[in-house]
């Protein structure tokens, strides 16, 4: 796979699709790699050119020392785009990756058609809890997050139903950069994006997982509320709706990512 070192970050991307087709970026949630994309690659790369990459900290990506913030999240996406040529793009960004996205069109509205930020919010839980699990990720590593982070993920049902795809995930995590996930906790723990939202001048869809325990429908309503030219949708989902509800959320991209 291709890599793009760029200000003292090793960024971790593949292409899918024709690269004459509409660009559309997709960017993970915390813990995860560019892979738990897959059921929308598989669907989408006849439609869209397709960039995925592993935020700085996660998949092969790497992992330099933090604490990172809000900002280098989002530029590291303006700075795939340059490297690829890519003047303009659609997004889609789940948890950490929407909250990247609220960044990017805050702050580079001329670079994107149309975001889509799913199982987001405007701020994410709290300063000390997040501070808290960088610290015990750096003391004890990842296994202790990975194995209570099922049902934070999924509904009951899918973790009964799809043993094999949530031990998958959990494994994936359990692997993960330490200080990579933890960096990333301290980004989170300062991001907060309330008092911008009413200045982001490009249209957002917020798709909001109705069984989600992290990000509420609440939290999604609360964005669209603040925010010019905003939609809300809803899915019958947890926290990570695009692989518990894959072609419903693959249908919203078509829906809305046009």
């Amino acid at each position: 796979m291709p890599v793009f070192e760029n200000k003292g970050v090793t960024l971790n991307y593949a292409t899918f699709g024709d690269s004459s087709n509409p660009a559309l970026i997709f960017s993970n949630s915390l813990g995860t790699s560019y892979h738990m994309w897959q059921p929308q690659i598989d669907t989408l790369q006849a439609d869209y050119f397709i960039i995925c990459y592993d935020t700085r900290g996660h998949g092969k990506s790497s992992a330099p020392r933090g604490p990172y913030n809000l900002n280098q999240l989002g530029q590291d996406v303006i700075d795939l785009l340059d490297h690829l040529h890519l003047d303009k793009a659609f997004f889609c960004g789940i948890s950490m990756g929407g909250m990247t996205g609220q960044w990017l069109a805050i702050n580079h509205p001329d670079r994107f058609h149309h975001l889509m930020l799913c199982n987001t919010a405007a701020k994410i839980g709290n300063e000390t809890a997040w501070t808290e699990r960088a610290r015990l990720v750096r003391e004890k590593g990842l296994a202790p997050i990975a194995a209570t982070a099922a049902p934070r993920w999924f509904t009951a049902d899918f973790i009964d139903y799809y043993p094999d795809v949530v031990a998958a995930l959990s494994s994936a995590l359990t692997a993960g950069s330490a200080e990579g996930y933890a960096s990333c906790c301290e980004a989170l723990s300062i991001a907060d994006t309330r008092k911008q939202l009413k200045d982001i001048r490009v249209p957002i869809t917020v798709l909001a997982g109705v069984e989600d325990p992290v990000t509420t429908v609440a939290d999604g309503q609360y964005m669209v509320d603040h925010t010019p030219n905003a939609t809300l949708a809803t899915i019958d989902a947890s926290h990570i709706s695009n692989i518990e509800q894959p072609e419903k959320f693959t249908k919203y991209i078509s829906q809305y990512l046009k």
